[in-house]
């Protein structure tokens, strides 16, 4: 049985999948992912903690060669980077319980044809005793599918947190150990996954105080053996508290927004106020939504194409919308040829941003004289705003 020790009869089963570059065909995976699964072996009844994706599942299998008895099959999210190995895994255990809140149920029947009479629900804070080993199962929905909850066990100080608090990134270390790339790759996951449900997610980060453990055990990335690090990092990152950063997303055609972005961001440099700049047809959309966790103003930079923003830019400007980052303000600039109704289309696109428009700077051709001393007002503007935070 391949299999990496824990605590005495807690193990890790899971797979790295090294060479993984997107996640749902949308999210990057600079660092590919792992997909794991916890091995728990009470004094009376062994369980499973989640699965593998299944295109990992005969990899999976071979690490569990030699368990002889499986009485749960523990899925904490019906996702099929989770769930997806239940069948294979039952043929092997045909008499193993799956385990489950009442949501994922019905998930679980539709996605994975499983049949419901072999799944048993639990409830809000309902244990299971596995003997000597116990497991209390925790909802906290919305992290980030309705039907999420966590596996908290006392007896070993362990907090099981499925995508919660996870990361994206493969590694053969099996603990965070500190290293600051992990939580780089958990605030890229946060901002990728996460962020649309801040107001959740405090939520959800309540519910873990009062617990006593010193690992948080995620379903992707290393174990959490510094759990105050990824917790206090969540506690930033969903609050309401913004930094004085301004975010750029911008694309160039023949180089016109291109100065006009590089000169708005030397005058918002030359006033205090720090700026990321992400050109878009080249930009990493895993980087811009890390840079959006904690951005208080986004100014969108676009060339007009057919009196609309630039089709990459629009994307862009929706994936903000759908990952609703807790930005204060934000302001269009871009450059056309004959006409444009860049800011028209592009405001009724953020719907979902609680934000105050700051106004737009469009020019006609090159940026002269005139259009930059606009972006220098603008500058001024948001670095006034910031103060002000």
């Amino acid at each position: 049985m391949k299999t990496r020790k824990i605590r005495d009869g807690i193990y890790s089963v899971g797979v790295q999948d090294w060479g993984r570059r997107l996640f749902d065909s949308l999210i990057p995976l600079p660092d590919g992912t792992s997909y794991n699964s916890y091995l728990i072996q009470g004094s009376e009844k062994t369980a499973i903690i989640d699965t593998v994706d299944p295109e990992f599942a005969e990899t999976y299998l071979e690490n569990l060669e030699g368990l002889k008895k499986l009485d749960y099959i523990i899925t904490l999210h019906s996702e099929q980077d989770h769930s997806g190995s239940i069948p294979m895994l039952l043929e092997r255990f045909p008499n193993a319980a799956i385990i489950c809140s009442p949501k994922a149920k019905d998930l679980l029947v539709e996605h994975l044809l499983l049949d419901p009479d072999k799944i048993r629900t639990m409830e809000d804070n309902e244990t299971i005793s596995l003997g000597n080993k116990s497991l209390r199962f925790i909802y906290t929905p919305w992290v980030h599918w309705p039907e999420t909850m966590v596996a908290y066990m006392k007896e070993e100080r362990i907090l099981f947190s499925c995508d919660f608090l996870g990361s994206h990134a493969a590694s053969t270390e099996l603990y965070d150990n500190g290293d600051p790339a992990i939580l780089e790759a958990a605030k890229r996951y946060y901002g990728e996954i996460m962020m649309p449900f801040r107001s959740m997610i405090r939520g959800n980060l309540k519910k873990l105080q009062g617990l006593d453990f010193d690992l948080i055990a995620p379903s992707h990335g290393p174990i959490w053996n510094h759990p105050e690090t990824i917790l206090a990092a969540y506690e930033d990152w969903a609050s309401d508290n913004v930094q004085n950063k301004v975010v750029i997303p911008f694309i160039s055609m023949h180089g016109s927004t291109a100065k006009m972005v590089n000169y708005l961001c030397d005058e918002l440099a030359q006033r205090g106020v720090k700026v990321e700049l992400f050109d878009l047809a080249v930009t990493d959309i895993g980087k811009l939504a890390m840079a959006l966790v904690d951005a208080a103003t986004i100014v969108i930079g676009t060339p007009t194409v057919h009196v609309g923003p630039h089709p990459i830019v629009a994307n862009a400007v929706m994936l903000a919308n759908a990952i609703k980052p807790k930005a204060r303000f934000a302001a269009v600039i871009g450059s056309y040829g004959w006409a444009t109704q860049v800011v028209e289309r592009i405001l009724p696109m953020v719907s979902n941003l609680k934000v105050e428009v700051l106004g737009a700077v469009l020019c006609k051709g090159v940026a002269k004289e005139p259009t930059l001393k606009e972006l220098r007002d603008l500058a001024e503007l948001i670095a006034t705003k910031h103060k002000d935070l």
